[in-house]
């Protein structure tokens, strides 16, 4: 596998998302105090490390999404 590619088969419905989230993941990996790889290698990184910034992430996006809906729904009551 070439360096900075991800076994991963998630796939982007919203393409033009994947520059936001890439960004999303340095934020969240810098509010941990976690540095990531600039290579993009992750296999070096601990388990422990990349899950936080994934579940930290996921967390974000939740946030995100209910603000959006809470907006969006709460015009129409």
């Amino acid at each position: 596998m070439a360096t900075g590619q991800s076994r991963s088969n998630n796939q982007l419905v919203v393409q033009q998302a994947a520059s936001a989230l890439e960004q999303l993941k340095y934020e969240v990996a810098q509010e941990l105090g976690i540095q990531v790889p600039q290579d993009g290698y992750y296999g070096y990184m601990a388990t422990r490390d990349t899950g936080a910034i994934g579940g930290h992430i996921t967390r974000r996006l939740v946030q995100i999404a209910e603000q959006q809906l809470s907006g969006q729904f709460g015009s129409n009551h």
